[in-house]
């Protein structure tokens, strides 16, 4: 490796001598070590070469590894998307940017700074309006950042119950119950000081009404507020179904951060057997994390194969072999009848008879959303009927487990992370006017648009789904469900629903970037 050094007015620049520009091909990231930085240099297909941190900025993924498509890279595990022109945020999981590094081309090399470009920032407008938040989960986390990111200088107030600064709520049964959080907790969404920083008033308080029309907030102790914009995220609550002694000590739910922080209390206390109920992915992902931590863990679940109707028969049975093969004992086809024990829960009767003992016992039996507070507004489901551009009414906006948007002739509503903070996003955009942005999911009317994705991590085996979590009648196994290295295609009538994958990152990145398959180009 070869430096050189350029002097400017302003600064000294070092240049490190990276690779050949002949091993840079177009939309191919190559990885590099810039005087001990990761950096991924990339060639668009207009020719043009361009050098950026090489991990993404919410998990450290390699990027290299990632899908390209029109300018744009998605992170291979977590799907956060980035523009090719200068790095900015275009999609979450990401909160950030990716850092850019200066580029020249000399003699067939490519050279790099190891400094850094400056991050441009948007000029600030709306100074005298107010944004009010309700739920501080994903969409509402997503849609402040947003906002200050795009300029917005006015107030911004998040209003959550919840006491905990806003954090990771996919870690609870993935990371936290597995024991292998940080200090027992989920991760931050961002640094607790940034709230402050950033001048976001955060109120721990439920919402009792919001009228609509005048977008007016009545607080649960009588405060009222009101603002300009008002964003429904307010998440969902965990379901717990009529069963005979549900509400007992030692029954849990998983959904905040409290409930994990209760169930490692009881482990931490000698408890030692678990049994779970349902066959959500909740569930399953706790099942996973406690067996890994060394429990005894039996899941009775009403389906005979759980995620079957999601991922398609074979995918589904691998991964329930899976949890058959780690020591998880599944009671499937059967339901929970009653909860026994005098004061705390001891186990657990089936419909069959069958009597299971436990220490304590978790519902994984699915949720609804938390959308009380505006009653006249919900439909069957709990959820609140927008449309295209996430409103309900001109500045009131619904985002996340609430929002039941257009999709086809029908009204959807998405239980997924990504698709909350996208939507959260996309309310800030809307807010900013910020229109056209065809790369970043939305078409040129501001339309939401983004193709859902999700994904479960259970044990040692990652599974994604691309889609919107359609029924199908036919589901295309390509690979090897023994080692979880397979691609599912799945299709109703011939129409394209959704893909299923495990161990194939790209393949699930390139259907986020491009659309459902009758869309790509």
């Amino acid at each position: 490796m070869t430096d050189g050094v350029t002097h400017t007015p302003e600064t000294v620049v070092r240049w490190h001598d990276a690779l050949a520009i002949s091993e840079v091909l177009s939309d191919v990231p190559v990885r590099v070590d810039v005087a001990g930085t990761p950096v991924i240099v990339i060639r668009t297909p207009q020719g043009d070469v361009r050098a950026f941190g090489a991990e993404c900025p919410h998990k450290g993924a390699p990027l290299e590894k990632g899908a390209v498509c029109d300018g744009r890279l998605a992170c291979p595990w977590h799907k956060a998307e980035f523009s090719l022109n200068d790095g900015c945020l275009i999609e979450p999981l990401s909160f950030d940017p990716l850092p850019v590094y200066p580029v020249e081309i000399s003699d067939g090399r490519v050279l790099i700074s190891p400094h850094p470009e400056q991050q441009r920032r948007a000029p600030s407008s709306r100074e005298n309006e107010r944004a009010i938040i309700i739920g501080g989960g994903a969409a509402g986390t997503a849609a402040a950042v947003s906002l200050r990111e795009f300029g917005f200088a006015g107030t911004i107030t998040l209003i959550d119950d919840d006491g905990a600064s806003p954090y990771d709520r996919t870690a609870l049964s993935k990371t936290v119950l597995a024991g292998k959080a940080k200090n027992g907790k989920p991760p931050g969404l961002r640094p607790d000081n940034w709230w402050s920083i950033h001048a976001i008033r955060r109120i721990r308080d439920k919402v009792a009404a919001l009228d609509v029309g005048t977008k007016r907030i009545t607080l649960a102790d009588g405060t009222g507020m009101d603002a300009d914009h008002v964003l429904i995220a307010p998440g969902s609550t965990a379901k717990r179904p009529a069963i005979p002694g549900v509400e007992k000590d030692g029954v849990f739910t998983v959904r905040h951060a409290k409930d994990a922080e209760a169930i490692n209390s009881r482990i931490e206390t000698g408890a030692s057997r678990a049994v779970v109920c349902g066959g959500s992915f909740i569930a399953m992902e706790t099942a996973a994390s406690l067996t890994m931590r060394g429990l005894d863990v039996t899941v009775v679940a009403p389906m005979d194969v759980p995620f079957a109707h999601v991922f398609g028969e074979r995918a589904a049975r691998r991964l329930m072999t899976l949890h058959e093969e780690k020591g998880v004992v599944l009671r499937t086809g059967r339901r929970v009848t009653a909860i026994t024990g005098d004061i705390r829960a001891e186990g657990v009767e089936l419909d069959d008879g069958t009597h299971i003992s436990a220490d304590f016992v978790i519902m994984g039996t699915g949720v609804t959303p938390a959308t009380d507070f505006v009653a006249d507004l919900r439909a069957p489901d709990g959820g609140i009927d927008v449309d295209e551009r996430l409103q309900i009414a001109p500045g009131v906006y619904v985002a996340g487990d609430a929002a039941r948007f257009p999709h086809g002739s029908s009204m959807v509503r998405i239980e997924h992370w990504r698709t909350a903070e996208v939507q959260g996003r996309q309310v800030a955009r809307s807010i900013m006017n910020q229109s056209g942005m065809n790369q970043s999911g939305m078409n040129g009317s501001g339309v939401f648009d983004q193709l859902p994705w999700f994904w479960t991590q259970q044990f040692d085996a990652k599974l994604e789904y691309v889609g919107y979590q359609e029924e199908f009648d036919h589901a295309d196994f390509n690979g090897d469900a023994e080692t979880f290295d397979f691609t599912v295609t799945l299709t109703q009538q011939g129409r394209w629903v959704g893909t299923v994958t495990a161990g194939r990152p790209k393949v699930t990145g390139e259907l986020v970037l491009h659309g459902p398959p009758e869309k790509a180009v």
